[in-house]
């Protein structure tokens, strides 16, 4: 069959199907499930990197990891949490606009790093210590956030979806050096996923969410 198979894309593959559950959640309505997915797939595609570079890659299977991992990042925070803002009432036009843009931001984003990555790999086998913009991942944390807010900013709550989506976009297009995250980091990012977890468990508990 076409394609690269090994250990190093199966991370990546996972997040993708968490995100189509996501999508599938969504739509039904169960949103705290839908955020969960959001939160995994963040998480394995945090990780998915580090399980790469344990393994001698050739340069094609190098190059199909780059573009493999963007076209599911595309999928797991450009779409995903499309869905999910349609499933919790941005469905006006303006809405509709955000969205479109916000997806078109991530896979301007996810080209322009692909051509990057591609020829910083030619000139150096260091690891990567910036990120130019937003990574597409933060949504993972910054969308449920958001969602940890909505018993407090009560009917302003779709409106502050749109603004935060809008931003991000911008943000993911935007010149601007982003650290990459080191792995205290990424333990610090993963409880903080858990944290909005929990708030998000006890809203929906008591009917808030």
């Amino acid at each position: 069959m076409l394609g690269f198979y090994n250990y190093t894309v199966l991370t990546t593959y996972i997040g993708l199907a968490s995100a189509v559950l996501g999508m599938r959640f969504a739509v039904r309505g169960n949103i705290l499930l839908a955020l969960c997915c959001l939160l995994l797939s963040g998480v394995l595609d945090g990780i998915d990197g580090k399980i790469a570079r344990t393994r001698v890659r050739t340069a094609h299977e190098k190059r199909f990891g780059i573009q493999i991992d963007s076209l599911c990042d595309l999928i797991c925070f450009g779409v995903l949490p499309c869905v999910i803002g349609y499933s919790i009432g941005m469905d006006r036009i303006w809405s509709v606009a955000i969205m479109v843009f916000y997806i078109l931001a991530a896979i301007i984003r996810l080209a322009y790093f692909n051509v990057m990555e591609e020829e910083r790999q030619e000139q150096t086998a260091e690891v990567r210590k910036y990120y130019e913009g937003l990574p597409v991942t933060t949504i993972a944390l910054i969308f449920p956030f958001v969602f940890c807010l909505k018993p407090f900013v009560g009917h302003f709550f779709v409106p502050l979806c749109e603004i935060t989506i809008l931003l991000v976009a911008i943000a993911f297009i935007s010149r601007f050096k982003v650290r990459k995250p080191n792995n205290f980091t990424m333990v610090l990012m993963i409880v903080l996923g858990v944290a909005e977890l929990v708030v998000l468990a006890l809203a929906r508990h008591y009917h808030v969410l």
